[in-house]
């Protein structure tokens, strides 16, 4: 699973950043990125990146949604083709007349019968432990969602009869009209109001699903959450809702690691504050720490000063595919408010001595 990163950070600009800043800094990024002029293996995933995070950037809409929810408010309501088509003027701004559609045609399979649609993402919350996140913490839910018609087999047809390339739009699911203002002439797809974008219309729908090739369903799904995560959005390719002749949206798995009752963390370590007396940090002790994995005993050396910190190496989060952050533990010296009389004559005994 990975997480997808913060627009801001994609595009290098700050989060007050005027919408003529983000558009200065997407196109230097665009021009260095873009597939046709860099030929490193990782550009175009790069391209897509900067891409998506200008076409929500550069929407006033759009960013308003992303600025209060984040990625999971704009996962959640827009697909990709909503984000780009929606951008389309501003990437038409940006690289001219025909700019849009190539770059639409890259991220989304190209126009007409030959788009990919996708589904809408599922997200799901998920409250773990520190403990629980020690080592691959075994999920599994039961998601009610789209699923392909077991009858047709997602084709929306009956048995027997088949799909036909729609007459009107010739397969590519959107028609164009032109128009001309002045002397520039200006000209717009919409949906094929025939077969509502498919490129193709059905001879019988099927009688289960009514032809949409789509039921609601209940699907049982397991996997791992990664060792050591933190509170925040994971990504599940492909087990979103399924849309016919498209792509399946994802599972967006929304975690958040409780607060743990007596340790404090801070990425791949944690710290615990362990108290002990005057007379115990003047003469040392021998203690029971408590760690994630259980006690562990601890020397107090003779003369340990107050807020001193002592280490327990690999005791802490996991991170990477190896290794474990540290327990930082801090000798709080507690000093008593209220003496009683011998014990004061014993303190100042020790002061003069």
């Amino acid at each position: 699973m990975t997480a997808k990163r913060d627009y801001y950070e994609v595009l290098g600009v700050p989060k007050t950043a005027s919408t003529g800043e983000i558009k200065s800094q997407y196109r230097k990024l665009a021009l260095k990125f873009h597939p046709d002029r860099n030929k490193s293996s990782d550009a175009a995933e790069h391209f897509k990146e900067i891409s998506e995070a200008y076409a929500v950037l550069a929407d006033s809409e759009k960013r308003r949604v992303y600025d209060q929810h984040g990625h999971a408010g704009v996962d959640g309501r827009y697909s990709s083709e909503d984000i780009f088509q929606g951008a389309s003027g501003n990437f038409s701004d940006m690289f001219g007349g025909g700019g849009f559609d190539s770059i639409f045609e890259t991220f989304m399979g190209g126009f007409g019968g030959s788009r990919r649609k996708r589904g809408a993402d599922i997200i799901y919350e998920a409250t773990v432990t520190l403990r629980d996140i020690l080592s691959r913490k075994r999920m599994e839910v039961s998601l009610r969602k789209n699923m392909p018609c077991d009858t047709c087999h997602a084709s929306g047809c009956d048995p027997g009869s088949t799909r036909r390339r729609c007459r009107e739009c010739n397969g590519r699911g959107v028609v164009r009209k032109a128009r001309k203002m002045g002397f520039a002439s200006f000209v717009t797809e919409t949906a094929c109001p025939r077969c509502g974008g498919q490129g193709d219309t059905i001879e019988r729908p099927c009688r289960k699903c009514e032809g949409r090739g789509t039921m609601i369903g209940i699907k049982r799904i397991k996997f791992h959450l990664p060792p050591g995560i933190e509170s925040g959005d994971y990504t599940i390719e492909g087990e979103g809702e399924f849309v016919p002749g498209g792509a399946n949206g994802n599972l967006i798995v929304r975690v958040q690691v409780e607060p743990h009752p007596i340790f404090k963390r801070d990425g791949r370590n944690i710290f615990y504050d362990e108290e002990i007396s005057m007379a115990d940090a003047a003469l040392g002790k021998k203690v029971s720490i408590p760690t994630l994995d259980g006690h562990v005993n601890l020397t107090i050396e003779p003369g340990t000063q107050p807020n001193t910190i002592v280490t327990l190496r690999g005791k802490g989060v996991p991170y990477h595919e190896y290794g474990r952050g540290d327990q930082h533990v801090r000798i709080v010296v507690n000093v008593p408010k209220k003496l009683s009389r011998r014990q004061r004559e014993l303190l100042k005994e020790f002061e003069e001595s």
